[in-house]
């Protein structure tokens, strides 16, 4: 065959005495050698092998024609159909590698032009200090860990020994997504979840999103937390103070002076409030400072034996302590942004400065 005329020694045509697959067959060829593009070779595909084609519906009617047609037409009909399948293949592979090469000659790049430079983002101030915090803590032999934000009013509140009536508990204060289940206040319902899941020693940070009903200019309702749990045999307060002092000095320069005040939490006992030298006045007094000298950064304590209960440490053999941080407030302390709300409006101005 050649050009799409049949020759006489094909070896189908041999097999065929019935004008009607004769013809099918030679039309069929032609139109297929014929097709000019895709959608042409589309419309002869229907034309001779779809649904309602003569050759498909010679095939279905087999059982109804006289008994001595029947292998004729079942086997030549069947060696014609798979043929012009066949041809179909054929000729679409040979019209997709010419649209192929028509495409690629038409839409010819000149490689020696300069490119377009895309411009290119950054990591937002927020996820600079959290994983400069991370480093650092890392640096000190921590490990990293994660906990779900929709967390259950056991492990937010009440294995944190925070009782029901406390006011956090409250609508007040609380995102409440069902009963028992809220949006998570803090990253400490971690420390009840990794003491669940390992026996001491205990060394990890948490960091993560939280969130409470609060906003203003130093408050958002979503807001970024570096929890920290140490627990072991003989842990101290000496070793809480020595670590958040380093942990400050690494984050905020050598220079700075560290101060741990009374306060309370209801899941460490005792707790401390720890405070930096003013990054602005080194401690004389300014308006950062509020003329105090220092800059609070941090709640932290011993971690509460009622806590240990709820996960089956021994208090008299396990001590430990716990810390916690905003990482807006570090960010903020460090490089002098005085409203809360600029991280979140997403100001290029601001945002290109780091």
């Amino acid at each position: 065959m050649e050009g799409g005329a049949i020759g006489t020694d094909d070896p189908i045509l041999a097999q065929v005495s019935r004008p009607d697959l004769r013809t099918v067959y030679a039309e069929g060829t032609a139109a297929i050698a014929g097709a000019s593009d895709l959608a042409s070779l589309e419309t002869v595909r229907v034309r001779f092998l779809g649904r309602k084609a003569d050759l498909v519906l010679l095939l279905r009617s087999i059982p109804e024609l006289p008994p001595e047609q029947r292998p004729e037409v079942g086997k030549v009909g069947n060696l014609i159909r798979k043929a012009l399948d066949s041809a179909l293949d054929e000729r679409r592979a040979e019209l997709e590698s010419q649209e192929l090469a028509a495409g690629l000659d038409r839409d010819r790049i000149d490689v020696t032009l300069p490119g377009w430079p895309s411009p290119l983002g950054s990591l937002h101030l927020i996820t600079q200090t959290q994983r400069e915090i991370e480093d650092i803590f890392i640096g000190m032999g921590y490990e990293i860990a994660e906990g779900p934000e929709v967390e259950t009013e056991y492990y937010n509140f009440e294995a944190l020994n925070t009782p029901a009536d406390h006011p956090a508990r409250s609508l007040h204060d609380t995102f409440f997504v069902s009963e028992g289940v809220l949006l998570r206040t803090h990253t400490s319902p971690m420390q009840v979840r990794a003491m669940e899941q390992q026996r001491p020693p205990v060394h990890i940070i948490v960091p993560g999103k939280a969130y409470r009903r609060d906003s203003d200019a130093t408050h958002t309702p979503m807001f970024h937390q570096v929890e920290g749990l140490v627990v072991d045999e003989g842990v101290t307060l000496a070793d809480l103070k020595g670590t958040l002092e380093a942990f400050a000095r690494a984050i905020f320069g050598a220079d700075r002076k560290v101060r741990l005040r009374p306060h309370f939490f209801p899941f460490t006992e005792p707790s401390v409030e720890v405070d930096v030298s003013c990054i602005m006045c080194d401690g004389a007094g300014c308006r950062l400072c509020k003329k105090s000298g220092w800059l609070e950064i941090l709640g932290s304590g011993m971690v509460d034996p009622n806590v240990f209960e709820f996960v089956g440490y021994d208090p008299e053999v396990y001590a430990g302590f716990a810390f916690g941080m905003g990482i807006e407030r570090i960010a903020m302390l460090k490089h002098g942004v005085n409203d809360l709300r600029l991280f979140f409006e997403n100001d290029l101005r601001f945002l290109r400065q780091f």
